[in-house]
């Protein structure tokens, strides 16, 4: 039920506040008509306390007082209409389009919080994604239904990852390309980079296949926290009612939570760690579990999310608590970057925890993971090669370990490095890290199958 108010306590900036109210809920949507200009703005509930409600405005409430202002609590949680039509459409942060298809028409709308995920109803992840990445698709495969981040830092090419893997990501299944989906949410992005990743797509050919939801750096923050929520909502309608693979990914998680903590402020909430709300945890949580799959029913949500770590710093708490929610990171080292390398992925700092039950004869090849365990130890005896090569010179180094620095120098400029265009299918991704293997001797393969490294040296 509707309810009307004509006087407000206070304002501050886009935070309005009222007292005697009757049957507020947290997530509640109100409509705020300024008498004056007769604009209508819109708002959500953030605050509860007894009879009083803290309301963000979405969008300037300039010319806002306490005094000229109708109130309604519309009685209802935040929702967006959707459609099949929503694929190659962009919205903003609120799920209003910009492009230029007109609203969306559809008799029904989704809360833009979701429905609870039964944990009992859950499916373990099986079956990878090819992302068409080398560095990826080898030692980090991503699973479907997995929550997979990219830890980056500033002036890293973490964009243009993204860009790639939603240009080139498939699902592996013969048959089931026309069931996969991409959602791409943008959240404090300058217009520039905006436009970057709608070319791009654009460009590729992938247009019809995408839905983006875009909040612009100069766009007010509460659309920015209500962004994800819309593209989750949009990706699990296209995942467990229209039945296709939809991979999404977000960036930036860090501007998500730089308003979630400008937003605390506001409402003077005690502060955690670095003036973070107590509550990010729990909110980044409500995020990053809405991806996976259920039980009985066809589709999945997969989810990237990317994070810029302020001055390269994992520990912060953004990256920090997401690496307790999602399973595994991949994470861009800046050295590599330094070197001219792309895509520059740190290899022995990320993983996929779910790797190892989507890989393998039934799903990707019967080597893929003896390959990717020898590749990641190899390359790990290289680093320490080189460590010691700045002490005593590589002249001193003996034949097996000048051997291993090779391997090491052509394992980052020929197989993580590659073309932004190039997408490598993981039989080519799993001959290519043969080649390299072959260049060290084969009795130092030990984590090879011996009746693998028959068939494959």
């Amino acid at each position: 039920m509707k309810k009307e108010y004509l006087r407000l306590d206070n304002v501050d900036g886009s935070l309005i506040q009222l007292s005697g109210l009757h049957r507020v809920s947290y997530g509640e949507i109100v409509s705020i008509t300024n008498r004056d200009t007769k604009e209508i703005l819109v708002g959500r509930v953030i605050g509860i306390n007894d009879d009083a409600a803290t309301v963000q405005v979405f969008g300037e409430s300039m010319g806002v007082s306490t005094e000229n202002l109708n109130v309604v609590f519309e009685g209802r949680p935040f929702e967006i209409p959707l459609s099949p039509e929503i694929l190659g459409r962009r919205f903003s942060g609120i799920g209003r389009a910009i492009d230029k298809g007109g609203p969306v028409y559809s008799d029904k709308f989704y809360n833009v919080n979701g429905q609870p995920m039964n944990p009992v109803a859950r499916e373990y992840p099986r079956n990878f994604i090819q992302t068409g990445i080398r560095g990826i698709d080898s030692v980090m495969t991503l699973i479907r239904g997995q929550k997979l981040p990219i830890f980056s830092g500033a002036g890293l090419p973490h964009n243009e990852l993204a860009a790639q893997i939603v240009r080139q990501a498939d699902v592996s299944d013969e048959g089931e390309s026309g069931d996969f989906a991409v959602v791409f949410c943008g959240m404090g992005l300058k217009r520039e980079v905006a436009s970057f990743f709608t070319d791009s797509f654009m460009e590729a050919g992938v247009m019809d296949k995408v839905v983006i939801y875009m909040n612009y750096a100069d766009d007010p923050i509460m659309e920015r926290i209500i962004a994800p929520k819309c593209a989750l909502t949009a990706a699990e309608y296209l995942a467990f009612e229209q039945h296709k693979h939809v991979l999404v990914i977000m960036t930036d998680m860090t501007s998500y939570g730089e308003s979630l903590r400008e937003v605390s402020s506001q409402q003077q909430e005690v502060p955690s760690r670095k003036g973070y709300p107590g509550y990010l945890y729990s909110d980044l949580a409500a995020i990053y579990e809405r991806a996976g799959m259920i039980k009985g029913v066809k589709g999945s949500v997969t989810l990237i999310p990317i994070l810029t770590m302020p001055s390269d710093d994992i520990t912060h708490p953004i990256p920090d608590l997401t690496g307790y929610i999602t399973e595994g990171q991949i994470v861009l080292s800046r050295d590599l970057h330094g070197q001219g390398i792309y895509p520059p992925i740190n290899i022995l700092d990320s993983l996929s925890r779910l790797m190892k039950d989507g890989i393998g004869a039934d799903y990707t090849r019967e080597d893929h993971s003896d390959v990717s365990a020898q590749l990641f130890a190899s390359y790990s005896r290289c680093i320490e090669v080189r460590s010691l090569a700045q002490i005593i010179g590589e002249e001193e180094l003996s034949e097996g370990d000048q051997q291993l620095l090779e391997f090491g120098r052509r394992f980052e400029n020929e197989f993580i490095g590659q073309d932004f265009n190039e997408s490598s299918h993981i039989g080519q991704t799993l001959d290519k890290a043969w080649e390299l293997l072959r260049t060290l001797p084969k009795d130092s393969l030990v984590r090879v199958d011996p009746k693998i490294l028959e068939k494959y040296y």
